[in-house]
């Protein structure tokens, strides 16, 4: 029997491939099994990897499925729910626990994650002050930081006469009750605007200045680690 040299070759998954030769006599293509090895690799050491592979990737699902029962026991009504669906649970569930602290915690000297200014008018004054400011500053805690708002305050001619400070996990929380130094028509709702404008960009600015200076020492310290590390102990002694 004559053959062509044609072939066309396929691999099945027992790591073997069939080879289809052209049969001249018969005019048409008949199957020659071949074997199939890595060259260096027995099939023992195939086989014990592939076992392996399975393995770990059955460890790896039991992982996955033993954390989502996890959190099948945290949101409510989640038992029959699939993966997707309970992932997506799950986001809005976290959405909502979050908004419900924050809102729990809106009155409470808590610092938040998040830097944050905010600036009030109170109506009606406070101990004899025809009209008062109140505001708000969240922030990594910084040395020095008061004494830098009292400055800036100063030179809108405002005064602090109450502060309250709390700190937590390096943030602190400072709430302050501002007064005018001067005499002005406070029933004016445009001036009273503009004051409170004034003192939000006058913490604005030192929260910016403060932010700047932090970046600035970070910066010089990585370049001294960078300048040592690359330097070697013979360059010291």
């Amino acid at each position: 029997m004559e053959m062509e040299d044609f072939t066309s070759t396929r691999i099945n998954e027992y790591g073997s491939s069939s080879s289809l030769v052209l049969d001249r006599e018969r005019g048409e293509l008949v199957e020659a099994s071949v074997k199939l090895e890595r060259k260096g690799v027995s099939p023992e050491r195939t086989i014990e990897a592939l076992k392996n592979h399975s393995e770990a990737e059955r460890r790896r699902r039991a992982r996955i499925n033993s954390h989502l029962d996890t959190l099948r026991t945290v949101i409510p009504g989640a038992n029959k729910l699939d993966k997707a669906s309970l992932l997506a649970e799950v986001i809005t569930h976290l959405k909502e626990l979050k908004t419900n602290a924050a809102q729990a915690s809106e009155g409470l000297m808590i610092p938040k994650d998040n830097d944050e200014i905010r600036v009030e008018s109170q109506e009606g004054g406070l101990n004899g002050f025809p009209y008062s400011i109140r505001a708000s500053l969240c922030c990594e805690y910084k040395p020095g930081l008061l004494s830098d708002i009292r400055q800036a305050l100063d030179e809108l001619h405002l005064m602090i006469i109450r502060a309250e400070i709390a700190t937590l996990g390096g943030r602190m929380k400072n709430v302050f009750v501002i007064i005018s130094c001067k005499e002005q028509n406070f029933e004016d709702a445009e001036y009273r605007q503009f004051l409170a404008g004034s003192v939000h960009q006058a913490l604005r600015s030192v929260l910016d200045r403060f932010s700047v200076s932090q970046d600035i020492i970070e910066t010089r310290k990585r370049r001294r680690i960078s300048i040592f590390s690359s330097s070697s102990l013979g360059d010291f002694l």
